[in-house]
């Protein structure tokens, strides 16, 4: 016993050095670095594959939309096997599911074996290790600064596009996209198994994080709502309209990360300038989700997704504006600002309402509404190009959807 009266496990427990979940939330937001960096940061990747391959815009396009598509159908049955088999199951799994599949991609050479391959397998495994798998286990040991343990999380996602872009440009300078395909799937295994191994625990602690003053009015929670039944909640005007928010996200978010670099080549930038461009907004990223993390839980969360929304729209429409270096630099730094978010709050908005229970599922579910959106902006953007000679269709159409996700996000129920 101490001097207080209390023994040293019950002194930690009132007043804890550290806490373990924030260990969670950066083997987690590393995690979510490589896998979404990976199916974001395609652009690179595009066109030497096609040249390599011999496929069309439109061919290797459609490949990456059943990939996405895949990507999106596997978060819910994560979420599913994150309730009955636990994280590090689903991590590992997916791991495996990923290495077989960049072998097989990087040894084929047919329509087919690649669709097989880098578009349903590898995507599969994406899936597993997505944030989707690692959001229940955050949303578990964290729930007054749920919001800003989500946002970590999205720092991962904007990290991603900022490293893995111009990462995987240079590895392209150096070696073959299918030696670079292999070199990143050594990594991603090299991180991925320790960290699953050792650091995620699904068992979180009662007492959870400690609170933050003031977060409750801002963002309440519904403790009867975590009695409904997954059908119920999904049949709610909230899950609709996150759903449809994400499927604007994911629509903008996969376009840029698999059409932005040719987007801007085709406009005049060089390689490297482009793809500075796309990483510079991932970049500023980075940073902005620290801040914007610890908003989430001060203010209604409805209204800063809305202002990321409208603010990401408005930034496309200024990428196929730009016509100098700095104005996409420019265009780069104030998209980046808001460029993070959506999905940690969404996620975040779900499990205030329906509870950590359904979480996992429920965003599964909404998530696979992000992966429709990227697998129509990754066959649109190469189609509409190649009929058309513009970008504008997909481009344009991405920041009006992004526009009417910011109107929809203000419609969420929430107090002011």
């Amino acid at each position: 016993m101490t001097a207080a009266g209390k023994s040293p496990a019950q002194g930690s427990a009132a007043a804890p050095r550290w806490y373990f979940g924030w260990n969670i939330v950066a083997a987690a937001t590393l995690l979510t670095l490589l896998t979404v960096g990976m199916r974001l940061g395609l652009g690179p990747l595009f066109l030497p594959m096609a040249h390599d391959l011999g496929f069309s815009r439109s061919l290797l396009s459609g490949i990456v939309a059943v990939g996405m598509l895949c990507y999106g159908a596997a978060m819910p049955l994560a979420g599913w096997l994150v309730a009955r088999h636990g994280t590090r199951f689903v991590l590992l799994a997916g791991t495996a599911i990923l290495v077989l599949a960049t072998l097989w991609a990087a040894n084929t050479r047919t329509v087919w074996g690649l669709l097989a391959s880098f578009g349903v397998l590898m995507s599969i495994g994406a899936g597993f290790t997505s944030p989707v798998a690692l959001t229940p286990i955050i949303s578990r040991w964290f729930h007054r600064r749920r919001g800003m343990a989500l946002f970590f999380l999205s720092t991962g996602s904007m990290a991603g596009i900022a490293v893995m872009t111009p990462l995987l440009g240079m590895a392209l300078q150096h070696a073959s996209w299918q030696a670079t395909l292999l070199g990143f799937a050594a990594l991603f295994t090299a991180m991925a198994v320790p960290l699953a191994l050792f650091v995620m625990r699904d068992e979180a602690p009662p007492e959870g994080d400690a609170p933050l003053p003031g977060t409750a009015a801002a963002n309440p929670q519904a403790p009867a709502a975590r009695h409904v039944t997954m059908l119920e909640a999904m049949r709610t005007g909230i899950f609709a309209k996150i759903t449809l928010g994400l499927f604007a996200c994911g629509f903008s978010m996969n376009l840029l990360g698999t059409h932005g670099m040719p987007m801007l080549m085709d406009h005049g930038f060089d390689a490297t300038t482009s793809a500075l461009g796309i990483g510079l907004i991932g970049l500023v990223a980075i940073p902005s989700t620290v801040f914007l993390g610890r908003l989430a839980d001060r203010l209604p969360r409805r209204r800063l997704l809305a202002a990321i929304y409208c603010v990401r729209g408005l930034g496309f429409f200024g990428l196929l504006l730009a016509g100098s270096t700095l104005e996409l630099y420019g265009t780069a730094v104030i998209g980046g600002i808001a460029w993070a978010g959506s999905i940690a709050l969404s996620s975040a908005i779900l499990a205030d309402a329906f509870g950590v229970r359904l979480v996992g599922m429920l965003y599964g579910w909404a998530y696979l509404g992000h992966q429709l959106g990227a697998m129509v902006s990754s066959w649109l953007g190469g189609w509409g190009y190649e009929h058309f000679g513009t970008h504008w269709l997909a481009f344009g159409l991405s920041g009006a959807l992004l526009l009417v996700a910011s109107g929809v996000a203000l419609a969420l129920p929430g107090r002011d």
